[in-house]
């Protein structure tokens, strides 16, 4: 018994960094086929912003229909690999192959058949992955845990679009097909080091214990918001509406820095840099933040932050936000409008690493997937609503980009609001207790290999 504390008791990085690569290869190939899809739709088929603009939303739809039905199927799924990792293994290779023979697609027809049948291999897969890291690791070392997995995210992020540009750049006849290549070996590599280095925990059937019973996804809707999950109901509202913010800069940045501040196309693009950059190397700080402090008053802090950054970026005059001191690599102009992104991007880990790990911190078990699956479901959902609304706001002002940045404080208030009120969510020494032989196996599983 000793031993089993002692080993939970301790952080396994390398445990917690071979799981991240699941999330390394789902952000590899998003990132890749954001990039060099609609160059494709437009180069090559000739397709208007509209038409396009249809197409790339397809996967927010898809993900929003499917990954929350996959989570509860993986719920109550039982194989000699485990629950989640079934879905990852004919996923994962589906999309990568899918997504390899975009390029190669002569007919629009053909390229929207390889565009459909990715999206859906990875809708099918990104709901279990995710699930995984909280099946696999303890209760107090979740935030930790999500930590990593979002640097590797984030790590995926980097390399997929640094190396696609560098790809695509080659003088070779196949130039604009190698990234969507390179995306598919990735991710098929990433699968592969999932598969053998990490091992679900065994879920044996006790005397008298009853299979546990999944819901659908309108079910587990039902269940959340019948009054007895008042904190899960704030959580999941908060993730709408901080989303909806997030969208803001996600989606808009680049035009707000062209069309409000006057950027060039260079130095716009490169104040999504800043914000991704900080978030990249605050990520796995934030998760360690968040298990000393509470994931509560870490999120809560996240979300000030957000509100501060964005709220500055519209009442700040104009030429002081572009008041230049030096100029740094990848970052450009260092601005003061750079400070504050910079700040902005440590704000949203704060939130992001912290948010899943109490989202699930508040089920059991064997409604995890459920849980990560509704997860994505408010997310999702605001990732759709979010851009259309942001984008109604900039047309009814005449075109002002500005007012996002006003917009976007008011909806971060509001997840503030919501989080403030939430009780539950923080981890749980008593489901470690409970599951301290099967995290021990796994464990020392790990410990043998590494």
């Amino acid at each position: 018994m000793y031993h089993t504390m002692e080993k939970q008791d301790r952080i396994q990085w390398g445990k917690l960094f071979l799981i991240g690569f699941g999330f390394f290869g789902v952000s590899v190939l998003w990132s890749l086929y954001n990039t060099y899809v609609p160059l494709l739709l437009d180069g090559k088929f000739g397709l208007d912003s509209v038409a396009i603009s249809i197409i790339m939303v397809l996967d927010n739809i898809a993900a929003f229909l499917i990954q929350p039905a996959v989570g509860v199927w993986s719920d109550g799924l039982r194989t000699k690999i485990g629950r989640r990792l079934p879905f990852i293994i004919i996923g994962a290779p589906i999309a990568a192959v899918a997504f390899g023979l975009i390029p190669l697609a002569s007919t629009l027809p053909v390229l929207l058949a390889c565009t459909v049948t990715t999206l859906l291999a990875m809708a099918f897969w990104r709901t279990p992955v995710v699930a995984l890291m909280p099946d696999v690791t303890p209760s107090k070392f979740r935030s930790q845990a999500n930590g990593v997995i979002n640097f590797m995210g984030g790590l995926g992020l980097v390399i997929g679009t640094a190396v696609g540009a560098i790809l695509v750049k080659m003088d070779h006849a196949m130039a604009s097909a190698f990234p969507f290549w390179f995306g598919s070996i990735l991710v098929i590599l990433a699968a592969v080091l999932v598969f053998i280095f990490v091992r679900e925990p065994e879920y044996e059937k006790h005397e008298g214990e009853e299979k546990p019973k999944t819901a659908s996804t309108i079910e587990g809707l039902k269940e959340v918001f019948t009054g007895k999950q008042r904190d899960a109901i704030l959580i999941f509202l908060a993730i709408f509406f901080w989303f909806i913010a997030y969208n803001a800069i996600e989606t808009f940045l680049s035009l707000y820095g062209k069309n409000f501040l006057g950027l060039t196309d260079s130095g716009a693009g490169q104040l999504i840099t800043s914000v991704g950059a900080s978030f990249l190397l605050f990520a796995i700080p934030a998760g360690l933040i968040g298990a000393k402090f509470g994931r509560r008053k870490t999120i809560l802090t996240g979300l000030a932050i957000m509100v501060l950054t964005m709220s500055s970026m519209f009442f700040i005059p104009k030429d002081i936000l572009l008041t230049t001191y030096t100029r740094i690599p990848l970052l450009g102009d260092f601005m003061n409008v750079t400070i504050i992104l910079l700040l902005a991007g440590i704000g949203w880990s704060l939130i992001n690493i912290n948010s899943l790990p109490m989202v699930v911190d508040l089920t059991t078990k064997d409604r995890v997937g459920t849980y990560t699956g509704l997860y994505y479901f408010f997310s999702t959902l605001s990732a759709i609503i979010g851009p259309l609304l942001n984008g109604l706001i900039v047309k009814l002002s005449g075109g002002d980009y500005g007012q996002i940045m006003l917009v976007g404080p008011i909806f971060m208030a509001f997840a503030l609001i919501c989080i403030f009120f939430v009780k539950r969510g923080e981890a749980n020494p008593e489901a470690d207790k409970h599951h301290g032989d099967s995290y021990q196996e796994e464990y020392e599983g790990i410990d043998a290999i590494l």
